[in-house]
């Protein structure tokens, strides 16, 4: 009876599973923070996206740690960059699945912040032509959806513009619209390298007590020409997942984040929770909020038990 009358269901198709692309070849190197999730090198990132179609996931979104880093962040933007080889890799042997791409310099600066450094701050409308740039490059290399998690002001605006000049008019944008400065990124900071080597992020990543600066933000990105926005992190955000949903009719994800993944499997394998029921209702919690998909690290644990 509880199963005819359940309100909220859960699909694998609405997850998104994020991935690490490294160097090397056979590379498959377990981030200890996060277990059962790796920096993969090519080659293995497409054995996973093999699985990962298989098990009927909604798609991947990959994020990139260069074989170099600078103070121009010039991976993020390069051709041969590691993202993009690794989507010509994955859009050849599995052209079928969703393929998303994290559009940030972070992983790529020498310095871990987001941008261009200038006067010991990040300038904003500088940082605009990478982010522009790098997106360009991914569509280029057959990403399906591009997704700046910069928080910088008007990135959506300036890659709107930039992807339509190059022919890539029907590239969509998920906007990390509401991206607060948030602790619960710590295991996510050893996956991709990208810790800052000074200072934080809390000069462009939002102030974790402000919800209807949240609502602000996300407007701005909608009438820059965003087609999907998103919510991050999500279960502390839950409110806000509810109140985006109530406000804008676009597709709306939430990215339950590693802080998030981590805390539930410490605490399952310590025996203090049962971590599946508690991975499949904090799960189901997000998509009740109002979230159409979920960028989540269960997207194949939870997808095994939907099967």
């Amino acid at each position: 009876m509880r199963r005819l009358v359940r309100e909220t269901r859960l699909n694998p198709a609405q997850f998104i599973l994020p991935l690490f692309v490294c160097p090397g070849e056979g590379v498959r190197r377990e981030i200890s923070a996060m277990p059962g999730n790796y920096q993969m090198s090519v080659d293995e990132t497409v054995r996973e996206c093999e699985e990962v179609g298989s098990l009927g996931i909604g798609g991947i979104i990959l994020f990139g740690l260069p074989e170099t880093k600078d103070e121009t962040a010039s991976g993020a933007y390069a051709d041969d960059g590691i993202v993009q080889r690794a989507l010509r890799a994955i859009k050849h042997t599995t052209p079928g699945l969703l393929a998303l791409t994290d559009v940030c310099n972070c992983e790529y600066t020498s310095h871990g912040h987001c941008g261009k450094i200038v006067n010991g701050d990040v300038d904003n409308d500088e940082t605009l032509k990478w982010l522009a740039a790098t997106a360009v490059s991914h569509a280029r290399a057959g990403a399906d959806i591009v997704a700046p998690s910069d928080m910088m002001d008007g990135r959506v605006g300036a890659i709107r513009q930039a992807l339509d000049a190059a022919g890539f008019q029907n590239t969509p944008i998920l906007s990390y619209a509401a991206k607060f400065a948030s602790v619960f990124y710590g295991p996510f900071r050893e996956a991709a390298e990208s810790a800052p080597q000074f200072g934080d992020r809390r000069s462009y990543q939002m102030d974790p007590a402000n919800g209807r600066e949240a609502m602000r933000e996300i407007e701005l990105d909608v009438e820059e020409g965003a087609d999907m926005i998103m919510v991050k992190p999500a279960m502390p955000y839950l409110d806000l997942i509810w109140q985006a949903r109530q406000r804008f009719d676009l597709p709306l994800g939430a990215y339950q984040v590693s802080g998030e993944f981590s805390m539930i499997l410490a605490a399952g394998r310590n025996g203090w929770i049962d971590c599946e029921r508690a991975m499949m209702e904090s799960l189901t919690s997000i998509r009740r909020a109002g979230a159409d998909f979920i960028l989540t690290y269960f997207a194949k644990p939870a997808a095994r038990l939907l099967a």
